[in-house]
């Protein structure tokens, strides 16, 4: 992939992802990246950077953080300087695929879809903890075959501010593949970027986070399309419901569901209760529980050891 004006080590990059990492390091630079005054400085701040990398490739999932990437890019550097890129597997909702191929015509992007092989590698089946980056991985090495004789500026993605303060192994690919992260260099967090996507009038601006399905699997626990397949249909069906936010978490036999507190009465109602039951256990599971802790994300994070 050519890649202009972009070092292997760019140190700007790598104080970012360093703070994902470092603690002491962390808190000082997330303290310099916060120190932007207003939401119209951190916009203006990132149309200069994508300026200078003059045309981009966007990993693009139709989430909040990618879409209000694409837009700005778009609308900035003009959409035949723009190419959105998504990955599709069974790792990922087709609801999402489908969506995100909608949101890019919707845009004006051009837009790939490209059919990743995760599932075919087997130390991401295995499930380890870092197997956010070996999906990661994954991706970025079919973007990169991709734009193999296309000149493109940067390859860049959705990361926010916010996201340095999660366990993101995946973060390490990006470094790996030499991927920039705007929204991150120009200081936006998760709240700024839904308020600009409000004022920009998108409509994932109030989007639910949606990670991928492998992350409803506990670590250590094998990674198979049958279980994918069954979260899915499992979070269709409470979508179906209402439910905007919920996670399915896989336990072998047993189907455990997160859904907000304020949820959790109305999801326990008998009637309620009886329906999931019946469709839960067509879908596959025996046993189905609802987490009096409520929705959670990344809560199988709890099991990984405190110092990560």
């Amino acid at each position: 992939m050519a890649v202009r004006g972009f070092p292997a080590c760019r140190p700007r990059r790598a104080e970012l992802l360093a703070s994902a990492y470092d603690p002491r390091y962390h808190t000082r630079r997330r303290s310099k990246l916060m120190t932007r005054p207003d939401l119209e400085d951190k916009y203006e701040h990132l149309q200069r950077i994508l300026r200078e990398l003059n045309n981009v490739a966007v990993a693009f999932s139709a989430g909040v953080d990618s879409t209000l990437l694409l837009k700005v890019a778009i609308d900035t550097l003009g959409p035949d300087n723009v190419l959105a890129v998504t990955g599709r597997s069974a790792s990922r909702a087709q609801g999402e695929c489908h969506e995100a191929a909608k949101l890019a015509r919707t845009l004006g992007a051009e837009h790939v879809m490209l059919d990743t092989d995760e599932l075919d590698d087997p130390a991401f089946v295995r499930n380890p903890a870092n197997r956010c980056f070996l999906c990661k991985d994954n991706l970025y090495g079919h973007i990169e075959r991709m734009l193999a004789k296309r000149e493109v500026g940067a390859v860049v993605c959705g990361t926010n501010v916010d996201d340095f303060d999660d366990y993101r192994p995946g973060m390490l690919a990006d470094r790996r593949h030499n991927i920039r992260a705007p929204l991150a260099e120009a200081g936006f967090t998760k709240s700024n970027l839904r308020e600009l996507s409000k004022k920009l009038g998108l409509p994932t601006h109030d989007k639910p986070a949606n990670p991928c399905l492998v992350s409803r699997i506990p670590y250590g626990e094998s990674i198979t399309p049958d279980k994918l397949r069954m979260i899915e249909a499992a979070e269709s069906f409470l979508h179906d419901l209402g439910n905007r936010e919920c996670r399915v978490r896989h336990h072998g036999d047993l189907a455990r569901i997160e859904v907000p507190a304020e949820s959790i009465p109305t999801m326990a109602q008998p009637e309620n209760a009886r329906r999931i039951c019946e469709r839960f256990r067509a879908i596959g599971f025996t046993y189905v529980s609802l987490d009096l802790r409520g929705f959670r994300s990344g809560s199988l994070n709890e099991s990984l050891p405190h110092e990560r």
